[in-house]
């Protein structure tokens, strides 16, 4: 397929809506399981058609293909040596053995699909399938460092953070000695400011200009084979966080030093190129705004995470009263393969679905994570090939495919939508507090009314619907996920709103039309 003509499958469902849904695949370990099946190596290209046909059927608008690229022996050597890292294995799977570790996804050696998953002809096939069922695929990039066999630390390490007298004098302390061609050199370890360095990695110098060259060459390459990149801890290469993190250690000659902002940059760039290709942060510190302003589609809504899982309805209500640039350009999640499973965080059934159903309807692209359905226990460490087998959780499933159903109808991929103000339903009733609600309006698509009271207990509230969007003296709510219709009339939902008395995370999704009288 002609360069040309694989950029031309960027999918219109992906293209075309307001509210996407993610999915993230483990791709080793689904290729594993695949394989223990047929009893044969399955690579990319031999992903059965039911699992495409599941994921097209569920609507989901681009998969992220979490681990394709090649990673080296060396880094499958640190992660078979790091004490520490076993115990995390062995809590995750108790019967690991050294054939699951095959080392970290983002400690990437060379960005081409790995040979055991198939290589590159394998992705341009599942891509090909992909692309006929509307489905988008998303890919990883490392922004921040390589492995520490990648070649351009031998050939190239000028491109990274390393100690060199003859520059201030700076002194690498946490890194490692290589052979390069510039001779020995201490280059440090890829990190994030606040945690010592990541071992098996090599920290990218977003200063110097040749390796921020390199790195554009890169990802332009990257995006001729997929629609776009989830960029891994994004915020490290924001120029101030750099600046703090390496301080004089980054310094390059004048004739060499890079200015601005490097995503500014490098999305300009290979935007430029591929029309449409998405860019999708991993962020954290509150520099989720500073990344969409640089060209970022969607960065990750960690807050939203924090908030559900800790703070409650209050602190939910208050963070969605963000800019509705930032909300539709926010990715909402409950798990992803670096956060414990929503089902181990949120032990209520009912909590689980009460808040898969905030982030699943708010404003933004919604990730779902694989075995987040089925309701898995056990996060799965990124090193390792294989899970522990759980049982299914039915009731889970029935829910998510219901409500993935729900999110599929257009109002929620192109509509408005709007936070509702909420009363107490009497005197001295404090619940309302509790609850959250919102709308969504479409004048072809139509209206849709979400209420959640995110709390254990029973609570009751007044909702104030927004009427002016609705025709009619009878208003009929039909409610998605229970099948009940109340009818309602106009007069009184004017003077009172409409009245909710709802079981502890009690959820309600109303497609709101005018009654026949």
């Amino acid at each position: 397929m002609a360069k040309n003509e694989e950029r031309s499958a960027v999918t219109p469902r992906l293209q075309g809506t307001q509210h996407p849904v993610l999915y993230e695949v483990n791709t080793r370990v689904l290729l594993h399981e695949l394989s223990q099946e047929s009893g044969d190596a399955m690579t990319l290209a031999d992903i059965p058609d039911r699992i495409v046909d599941e994921w097209c059927a569920l609507g989901i608008d681009a998969v992220w293909l979490m681990g394709v690229w090649t990673t080296g022996a060396l880094g499958r050597q640190l992660a078979l040596d790091t004490p520490g890292l076993h115990e995390e294995y062995r809590r995750s799977l108790p019967d690991v053995t050294a054939d699951d570790i095959l080392g970290s996804p983002y400690a990437v050696q060379e960005y081409r699909v790995a040979p055991a998953l198939g290589g590159g002809k394998a992705l341009r096939a599942l891509r090909t399938r992909l692309a006929k069922k509307g489905i988008g695929l998303i890919l990883d990039y490392v922004s921040n460092h390589t492995a520490r066999d990648h070649a351009w630390v031998k050939q190239h390490p000028e491109y990274y953070v390393h100690s060199d007298p003859a520059r201030n004098g700076a002194q690498i302390t946490d890194g490692f000695l290589a052979q390069t061609a510039a001779g020995e050199l201490m280059i440090a370890y890829g990190r994030d400011p606040m945690f010592p360095g990541w071992t098996d990695t090599a920290q990218l110098n977003v200063h110097s200009k040749v390796a921020r060259a390199a790195m554009v060459t890169q990802l332009e390459d990257i995006a001729e084979v997929c629609d776009g990149v989830r960029c891994d801890m994004a915020m490290l290469l924001l120029a101030d966080v750099f600046e703090r993190t390496w301080n004089d250690r980054s310094a390059r000659p004048e004739d060499d030093r890079a200015e601005g902002e490097f995503w500014r940059e490098a999305i300009g760039q290979v935007t430029a190129s591929h029309p449409g290709f998405m860019f999708i942060a991993e962020a954290y510190w509150n520099r989720e705004w500073d990344l969409q302003q640089l060209g970022f589609n969607y960065t990750y809504d960690k807050t939203l995470y924090d908030r559900l899982l800790r703070e409650g309805a209050s602190a939910v209500r208050d963070h969605l009263k963000a800019d509705m640039v930032y909300q539709t350009r926010s990715l909402r999640f409950l798990e992803n393969h670096d956060e414990e499973r929503a089902a181990r965080m949120l032990p209520s059934e009912q909590w689980q679905f009460a808040a898969a159903t905030v982030v699943a309807t708010v404003p933004g692209m919604f990730l779902l994570h694989d075995g987040q359905m089925e309701a898995r226990n056990v996060r799965v460490p990124v090193q390792l090939r294989r899970r522990v087998a759980e049982m299914p959780n039915e009731r889970s499933r029935a829910f998510y495919t219901a409500l993935l159903g729900i999110i599929d109808q257009p109002v929620f991929r192109v509509g408005a939508w709007r936070m509702l103000q909420l009363r107490a339903a009497w005197h001295d009733n404090h619940t309302w507090h509790n609850f959250i609600s919102y709308w969504w309006h479409d004048p072809v698509h139509g209206d849709r009314l979400v209420v959640v009271n995110y709390a254990p207990h029973s609570g009751q509230v007044y909702v104030d619907v927004p009427l002016d969007l609705l025709e009619g003296h009878l208003v009929e709510f039909k409610d998605l996920l229970g099948g009940a219709t109340y009818t309602r009339e106009r007069l009184a939902l004017h003077a009172k709103g409409m009245y909710f008395d709802l079981p502890g995370y009690g959820i309600h999704i109303f497609e709101a039309t005018a009654a026949e009288k």
